[in-house]
């Protein structure tokens, strides 16, 4: 299959999840039954942005054109390890081993193990070379470079596993915003999405806001109010219960709009259902301090990426910073 057989396939399967149709539908129901945070709006959310970000022929045309590929590639078996965190969350490790000419072989997680095979199964339907560019497997073996997704735990053991063998390995991350008070309707709605799409599961979402000292919570609690339904979703509503209960029984202040808990904290990362907030008084000291981190993905706000677009990377953003197509041609 050569590159631009591969370019067409990945167009096709865009007009595949475009049309929505019965076939894709089902597949989508099944995958928000095994599991319950995969809610069939959000796992539109997530392929109605696959497809608008990464399969349009001029953007996978000029996407490869960047990276000057061609057909001469000596292809290589690369081990993907899948996180389950969100709808299709591996999809781009997956489109850039496919595209770029290489093997791959996936090791899905548990939590999202029916989206993707199902459409490594259309391609396949179109196109039967497919099967020798892609396989599934529980065990990844004898592959020749690795890129794996997972926790700080499961990071070590990758470390051990794939030290030997060409690799990225990820580990947690999160993103953050950061307010000076002047932010309008839109932007606060924006914010919003950053917040809780995916109910706050991504590394992309916003889990931590920096605020003045004197800032104005109200407008911000009140364009939280479009995913008030959250509360009506049970495992929502457990997190949320729980957190409530902590901060109801460790007299600790918080603030909420009946779905979403606003409390100071010094951490980054927060539980499901709470979002945490931090006082600042430079922004450029703070800029430096965030960007030094490397538990940060995404700076949103003053300083950083237009409120909204925390959960809308393109071709060219890479998880964690690290160019995976270059690193796929250097196998």
């Amino acid at each position: 299959m050569n590159l631009q057989k591969r370019i067409d396939i990945l167009v096709q399967l865009g007009n595949y999840l475009a049309e929505n149709i019965a076939e894709w539908q089902a597949v989508k129901s099944r995958a928000s039954a095994a599991n319950g945070w995969f809610t069939e709006v959000f796992i539109d959310e997530a392929t109605n942005r696959i497809v608008s970000a990464y399969l349009q022929k001029e953007k996978l045309e000029n996407w490869a054109r960047h990276y000057h590929l061609d057909d001469n590639i000596v292809p290589r078996n690369t081990g993907l390890v899948m996180a389950g965190n969100i709808p299709l969350v591996g999809f781009h490790d997956f489109l850039c081993v496919f595209i770029s000419g290489h093997r791959q072989t996936i090791k899905p997680s548990s939590k999202d193990d029916i989206l993707l095979r199902h459409l490594v199964d259309k391609m396949t339907e179109w196109e039967a070379s497919t099967t020798r560019h892609i396989s599934f497997s529980e065990m990844l073996k004898g592959c020749d470079a690795y890129i794996a997704t997972g926790s700080n735990n499961s990071a070590r053991y990758f470390e051990h596993y794939f030290s030997r063998y060409p690799n990225i390995i990820r580990r947690n991350r999160t993103s953050v915003a950061i307010l000076d008070g002047s932010e309008t309707a839109d932007e606060l709605n924006n914010l919003s999405d950053d917040i809780h799409l995916y109910f706050g599961l991504g590394c992309r979402n916003v889990t931590k806001i920096f605020v003045p000292r004197e800032y104005d919570f109200i407008p911000l609690l009140n364009s939280f109010n479009r995913y008030a339904y959250f509360a009506d979703h049970y495992k929502y509503k457990n997190n949320y219960d729980y957190q409530l209960s902590i901060a109801l029984l460790n007299n600790i202040k918080y603030m909420t709009n009946g779905s979403t808990l606003l409390i100071e904290n010094e951490g980054l990362f927060s539980a499901i259902s709470q979002l945490h907030y931090g006082f600042y008084t430079d922004t450029t000291g703070l800029l430096n301090s965030l960007r030094a981190d490397d538990s940060v993905q995404c700076i949103l706000g003053k300083g950083g990426l237009p409120f909204g677009s925390a959960q809308a990377p393109g071709l060219m953003d890479y998880a964690d910073g690290v160019d995976t197509m270059q690193f796929l041609l250097t196998i």
